[in-house]
C-alpha cells in the first residue's frame, strides 16, 4: 500500500548520491581501489582471482572490481573510525558486512519474509475464500503483484545493479498503482464495472508510460520519487476516507484502518539514517522487518470483507 512509497523516498535518496558520496570521495579510497584494480584484475592475477572466487559469487555477478571496492571500502571505514571520524557513506550506501553473495543481508532476509509473509496470506485467502467471492480476482491479483515487487526487493538488495535497482523501483510502483485499482473496485468498480475497468485502463497507460520514460528517456530519481509519493498518498487519503465512512457498518475495516496508520508511522523508520548495527542492520532493513505483520493484517482484512461480499452478494440473489 503507501508504505512502498516511503520505502521508495529512502530509494531515490540512496540513489540520488550514488554518483558521489563522501566515502568513495575520499583519496585513500580511490587510490586503494586503483591500485588493488592494477594488481588483480588483469592478466594472471585475474585468473587467480576467479579460481579461487566461490562459484556462488560469481554467479551472483560480483566482479574482481567489486571486490576491490568492498575492501577498500573497510579500509576507509577504518581509517576513518582511527581518526575518531564519523562513517562515511559509499556510492549512497552505508557500508555493510558482505554475507556470501547478500550485498545487504539484513534488508534482503526482510525482503525475503516479507514475500514469504505474502505467499502464505496468498494461499490461505485461496483456501478460505470462494472463487465466486466478487473481489477474489482482484485480490488474487495484487497478492501476486506484491509477491513480485518483494522478489524483486529481495533480489536488489542481494546485488545491486542497474537493472536490480531499476526493477526493484517499477514493481513498487506497480504495487502502489495496484493497491489504489483494488481500492477502486472496492469502492467504485462492484457497483460501477465500466468506471473500474476504465480506471485500470487508465493505471496501464500511467505505468507504461512512466517506466517508459526513465528506462529510455532519462532515469530522474527526483521524477520518480515526486510520482510514487503523489500516488501514494491518494493510496492513502482514498482507504483511509472509505474504512472511515464504513468502519461502523463493518468491522472488519478496522484492520485496513490500522494497516494505513501503521504503514505511515512506521514510514517515519525511513527518515532515520544511521550507520547499521554490527555493520548489518540499518533502519531500511529494521522498516522492512517491521512491515512484515502489516501485510499479514492487510492481507486478513482481504479476507475478511471478500467472505463479507460473498456473503452479501448470496443474500440478495437469494432475495431476487
Amino acid at each position: 500500500m503507501a508504505g512502498r512509497a516511503a520505502r521508495l523516498v529512502l530509494l531515490a535518496g540512496a540513489a540520488a548520491l550514488a554518483s558521489g558520496s563522501q566515502g568513495d570521495r575520499e583519496p585513500v579510497y580511490r587510490d586503494c581501489v586503483l591500485r588493488c584494480d592494477e594488481r588483480n584484475c588483469s592478466g594472471g592475477a585475474l585468473k587467480h582471482f576467479r579460481s579461487r572466487q566461490p562459484i556462488y559469487m560469481s554467479l551472483a555477478g560480483w566482479t574482481c572490481q567489486d571486490d576491490c571496492k568492498y575492501e577498500c571500502m573497510w579500509v576507509t571505514v577504518g581509517l576513518y573510525l582511527q581518526e575518531g571520524h564519523k562513517v562515511p557513506q559509499f556510492h549512497g550506501k552505508w557500508p555493510f558486512f558482505r554475507f556470501l553473495f547478500f550485498q545487504e543481508p539484513a534488508s534482503a532476509m526482510a525482503s525475503f519474509l516479507n514475500g514469504l509473509a505474502s505467499l502464505v496470506m496468498l494461499c490461505r485467502y485461496r483456501t478460505s475464500v470462494p472463487v465466486s467471492s466478487p473481489m477474489y480476482h482482484t485480490c488474487v491479483a495484487f497478492a501476486w503483484v506484491s509477491l513480485n515487487a518483494w522478489f524483486w526487493s529481495t533480489v536488489f538488495h542481494t546485488r545491486d545493479t542497474d537493472l536490480t535497482e531499476k526493477m526493484d523501483y517499477f514493481c513498487a510502483s506497480t504495487v502502489i498503482l495496484h493497491s489504489i485499482y483494488l481500492c477502486c473496485v472496492r469502492t467504485v468498480g462492484l457497483q460501477r464495472p465500466a468506471v473500474a475497468s476504465a480506471f485500470r485502463a487508465l493505471l496501464l497507460l500511467l505505468l507504461a508510460a512512466h517506466i517508459s520514460y526513465l528506462s529510455l528517456v532519462h532515469f530522474d530519481y527526483g521524477y520518480n520519487l515526486a510520482a510514487n509519493v503523489a500516488i501514494g498518498l491518494v493510496n492513502l487519503v482514498w482507504w483511509l476516507a472509505w474504512c472511515l465512512r464504513n468502519q461502523r457498518r463493518l468491522p472488519h475495516v478496522r484492520k485496513c484502518v490500522a494497516v494505513v496508520l501503521l504503514l505511515q508511522g512506521l514510514s517515519l523508520l525511513e527518515l532515520l539514517d544511521f550507520p547499521p548495527f554490527f555493520w548489518v542492520l540499518d533502519a531500511h532493513a529494521i522498516w522492512h522487518i517491521s512491515t512484515i505483520p502489516v501485510h499479514i493484517l492487510f492481507f486478513s482484512f482481504l479476507e475478511d470483507d471478500s467472505l463479507y461480499l460473498l456473503k452479501e452478494s448470496e443474500a440478495k440473489f437469494k432475495l431476487d
